[in-house]
């Protein structure tokens, strides 16, 4: 058995680029970007006008001008037609270019209207007041959005600002799912009185989606070495599979005798972690990534958070993580040599959430956090710092 830490870290040694694939923005959405973003030209692309109001010239001003004849009026979008000369301006909109014989614009409810002509109710004003001016946020040839960017709704619009339809996105992983266990069944078969529905399954596949994961090919074995070696051996065309049961030390446990003898090297089984001690992790040369999970609903969406998450986003170049904390509002004692993990309602503090163990089928609707308390940690005192992750 290894601990917590020494699993993370084999994990975190075996990762490894799917590769990169190109995507439009549309799909783009929590991808992380494989390239460096050049913008093309200027942003803005021309001086532009920050205010509803007039462009004048900034001569005219020092020169104690203050009235303008209106000449000409510029929306967004539309280009000036006549030039501007001493003691004229331009009625200007908002996001509108400001003409090169223009150098300040003077916002609506700074000037009075009469007679045709715009007078100034003020008298100070700077050169380029209320302009963006070109080039200020971006100049042509210079980085818009680094490599490696983790891309959000803002990074979309910028994107899309840099005319950006495509981009070269790290590819996702095609992931294999198969759960075992001879008292499992699909929810779309009644259950005899000792079995139970197959919770796993979905739970996986929405843990995968969460990863923007779609490519997903699940499949349910029965616990018999035959049926599980074959259905293994028909699963390692992906880059990960996840097993779930058959991982402990039962008469019916079969799955690691079964994934060494198709040739997968186990990196770790069983983990210094309470839920999910079991845990077994192995690969196949250096193509595919196996995970066995408990078969215990919390236990296997414990592990796969601890794990396989982790190995995902290492993989497809995530920046880690760092588990957060806050005020835990109970006391909670443990007598394990063991890193424990325990569903907690996350607010301004960690509440704790009532179970009947970790077999409860509540208890992921009930908790939205997951916290830890350390090996070392025998005792977590009310208002002690306590560091969580969000479900």
């Amino acid at each position: 058995m290894i601990s917590f830490q020494e699993a993370q870290s084999i994990i975190l040694s075996k990762a490894k680029s799917f590769g990169v694939e190109l995507v439009i923005l549309d799909d783009a959405l929590n991808r992380v970007l494989a390239e460096d973003i050049f913008a093309q030209r200027d942003y803005p692309p021309f001086n532009r006008s920050a205010m509803d109001g007039i462009a004048v010239r900034f001569d005219d001003l020092q020169n104690g001008i203050n009235q303008f004849k209106f000449i000409e009026i510029i929306f967004a979008g539309q280009a000036n037609i006549n030039p501007l000369k001493t003691g004229e301006c331009y009625k200007i909109m908002t996001g509108a270019a400001v003409p090169k014989d223009a150098n300040v614009v003077i916002k609506r409810e700074d000037i009075s209207e009469e007679n045709g002509s715009f007078i100034l109710n003020s008298e100070s004003y700077k050169e380029y007041q209320n302009i963006a001016l070109q080039g200020q946020d971006l100049k042509k040839g210079d980085i818009a959005v680094l490599n490696g960017t983790l891309i959000n709704i803002p990074t979309i619009g910028l994107l899309a600002s840099l005319g950006k339809s495509q981009i070269s996105v790290q590819k996702l992983p095609k992931v294999n799912i198969i759960t075992t266990g001879n008292e499992v069944v699909d929810l779309n078969h009644s259950t005899s009185s000792f079995q139970i529905h197959n919770s796993n399954l979905y739970v996986l596949k929405a843990l995968l989606t969460q990863n923007q994961i779609k490519n997903q090919n699940c499949s349910h074995v029965n616990d018999d070495v035959n049926e599980l070696e074959i259905a293994i051996s028909a699963n390692l065309d992906a880059d990960i599979l996840i097993l779930t049961g058959g991982v402990s030390a039962g008469d019916a446990d079969y799955v690691p005798e079964i994934l060494a003898k198709i040739g997968i090297e186990k990196l770790f089984h069983k983990v210094a972690i309470k839920p999910g001690k079991p845990v077994w992790c192995g690969k196949l040369s250096n193509q595919l990534m196996v995970f066995a999970l408990p078969g215990n609903p919390f236990s296997c969406m414990v592990t796969f958070k601890l794990f396989v998450e982790l190995y995902i986003k290492a993989s497809t170049r995530y920046k880690k993580e760092e588990m957060l904390q806050l005020p835990i509002d109970f006391l909670r004692s443990k007598n394990s040599n063991l890193d424990e993990f325990f569903p907690v309602e996350a607010s301004s503090t960690l509440k704790a959430i009532s179970i009947n163990g970790s077999g409860d089928i509540r208890l992921g609707n009930l908790a939205n956090a997951l916290a830890m308390q350390s090996a070392a940690q025998k005792k977590l005192e009310k208002g002690t710092m306590v560091s969580y992750f969000p479900l």
